[in-house]
């Protein structure tokens, strides 16, 4: 640690620019150089739905939030130490997220006439010139220029050169923070090793960042934030869709089975996709279909032939795969359904975040066609959700909803290793031949309701399958009142019976009695965990709990909610979980509701909380 530098629990930097500026490659490098150096990090990435926004335009932002502590950390912090912009457009879309008396690094080459114009700033008006900007620290860097001076003679052209100007403004935020640059500098060697001129050109840029932070009179103090005391483990840095996929793969291990997905391309699910196809040496088959039902459709077809499969989608292409999951439903098959949620309704808000779809996966079928949900919390608890959502569509026979969103997917967070022992086992149950002179009866269960996989090929096993309504056992089609209506309450007990094989209701913080209870689920959890937390160190009488398990509940949740006089639940929809509690509980939960594309911070629910505690 430099002796002059300033020692701080933790630090959020908001590195923010046009589209084409590099924000996200920078923020994710300063991440993964930071979760390596031993801090605990949470980081928040908003970019534009377009490919390429419009340059220069407030639409055309993309920024990128990380948030670095000696401590543990839930959130990607409500407000920024530090701003680093790139443009105009950055510095009006993002300056309410600084801290008052917080730093920003401003590139003034992109303050220029044209710049202030696209960014919708008045004839005349300078936010670096103007006093405006006189409650912040700023410092202001021709980032371009000095881009520019650092590449003479290398032979680049100017586009490739301009490509750079993000690794400087990275080295000097890495001497700012004391951070090493021996991470980025093997990634750069990495991905650029069939272009040595390229490679040489970002290392340059990389390290004049760094020195210019040795070399100028800044004024901006060297800070530095101490590992942080977690517990001992490997650790690596993770996404959320990573995480996803790492989880399915174990899952495929776990349970002896092939994986296999059938997905096609949509914002923000497409990365486990990505990822996925890395894992072909796993027996992993990918296949990228031509639309959403095409995809599922694969996915039911291999289940069929006894594979774990997998769908993948965000909520548009969840309605165009509703038919199918109804199908799946139906021939009682496992069948694991993604659906990394965003905003909406239609196109919506592609790249924005949103817990928009769950009555979507409880209720969004025709006919009465429950199926399980299960939800994750973090970026690196998308691995345990998604391997449990797989152990109970193969264990129970039948579709298994995992829901996960923008926030969580593209977010990251340090992640430590589980071991193999560790993770619950999972027993898939096939049917085999049956005895001599008896018959093969497809739909007969066990204890859970199950059917046995019956896996084509199989001699003796022989047997129609179809969307039409099965006779009881027989599965043969069906149309006798008695036995749909007795089908239809039969399928919805044996998704019901999952209730009793998992784990009961617990509080995450807070008391098991008191006055209220926050109730959360999926992303919610960082916001409402730093809150309560606030909230019970001083003094208020609040606790927190957080649901995985949406359909069915936790057998004892009732009895929980009604321990505490009064029940909130925060939620990024117009209330949708508050309503199956109040409906299934008849407890007068009240929703705390937020679709604004960004997660809760905090403070808001802190407010909230001192509201009603």
């Amino acid at each position: 640690m430099e002796k002059d530098s300033l020692v701080v629990p933790d630090a959020t930097i908001l590195f923010a620019g046009d589209s084409g500026d590099g924000m996200q490659l920078t923020g994710s490098q300063f991440t993964t150089t930071t979760a390596l150096f031993g801090n605990d990090v949470s980081t928040f990435p908003n970019f534009p739905a377009e490919i390429r926004a419009p340059q220069g335009t407030l639409a055309g932002v993309s920024g990128f939030q990380i948030r670095f502590s000696s401590e543990q950390i839930y959130t990607s912090g409500d407000h920024c130490d530090m701003l680093v912009v790139m443009n105009a457009a950055a510095l009006k879309a993002n300056l309410k997220q600084l801290k008052a008396g917080g730093t920003i690094i401003a590139n003034t080459e992109g303050f220029d006439a044209k710049n202030l114009r696209l960014a919708k700033y008045p004839d005349g008006v300078n936010p670096l010139e103007d006093g405006s900007l006189e409650g912040y620290r700023l410092l202001t860097i021709d980032v371009t220029r000095l881009t520019k001076a650092t590449l003479e003679g290398s032979g680049l052209g100017t586009k490739e050169i301009d490509r750079t100007k993000n690794m400087f403004v990275l080295g000097f935020i890495y001497w700012i923070y004391n951070r090493p640059l021996d991470n980025t500098i093997k990634f750069i060697e990495q991905k650029f090793a069939k272009r040595p001129e390229i490679v040489e050109a970002n290392l340059k840029a990389l390290k004049a960042g760094y020195h210019y932070g040795d070399t100028t009179e800044t004024m901006i103090p060297r800070v530095q934030v101490e590992k942080a005391k977690i517990e001992p483990g490997i650790y690596r840095n993770i996404n959320g869709n990573p995480a996803t996929a790492i989880g399915l793969v174990a899952a495929a291990k776990k349970s002896g089975l092939k994986l296999f997905l059938g997905s096609y391309p949509i914002t923000p699910a497409s990365d486990i996709l990505h990822e996925l196809s890395k894992y072909k040496n796993f027996g992993v088959g990918t296949f990228q279909a031509e639309d959403e039902i095409a995809a599922i459709c694969s996915a039911i077809g291999a289940s069929f032939g006894g594979a774990l499969a997998v769908t993948t989608s965000s909520g548009p292409g969840i309605a165009l795969k509703t038919e199918a999951i109804g199908l799946a439903l139906m021939l009682e098959l496992p069948l694991v359904i993604i659906n990394v949620q965003r905003g909406g309704p239609s196109t919506g808000l592609p790249t924005k975040t949103e817990q928009s779809d769950l009555l979507q996966a409880v209720y969004g079928r025709n006919g009465e066609a429950p199926v399980p949900v299960i939800s994750a919390n973090t970026p690196s608890d998308c691995f345990y959700a998604v391997y449990e959502a797989c152990k109970i569509a193969v264990e129970h026979s039948t579709p298994v909803f995992f829901l996960s969103d923008g926030y969580i997917a593209n977010g990251a967070e340090p992640w430590r290793f589980p071991k193999e022992a560790d993770l619950k086992p999972i027993a898939p149950v096939f049917a085999e031949k049956p005895a001599e002179g008896e018959k093969f009866l497809p739909y007969k269960r066990d204890e859970k309701l199950a059917r046995k996989w019956a896996i084509p090929g199989t001699a003796g096993i022989e047997h129609r399958i179809g969307g039409i309504e099965k006779e009881h056992e027989t599965g043969n089609i069906s149309y006798d009142p008695e036995n749909h209506e007795f089908m239809v309450k039969l399928r919805a007990e044996k998704v019901a019976r999952i209730a009793d094989y998992i784990p009961l209701q617990e509080i995450d913080n807070g008391p098991a009695k008191g006055k209220l209870l926050v109730l959360g689920w999926g992303s919610t959890y960082g916001s409402i965990k730093t809150a309560v937390k606030s909230a019970l160190a001083q003094g208020y009488s609040v606790a927190h709990a957080q649901v995985r398990y949406l359909n069915p509940f936790p057998k004892n949740l009732g009895e929980l909610l009604h321990n505490y006089d009064y029940v909130l639940v925060p939620e990024m929809n117009n209330g949708q979980l508050v309503r199956m509690i109040r409906d299934q509980y008849l407890v007068p939960a009240e929703g705390f509701n937020k679709i604004k594309g960004v997660p809760f911070t905090a403070d808001e629910l802190f407010t909230k909380i001192k509201s009603l505690a």
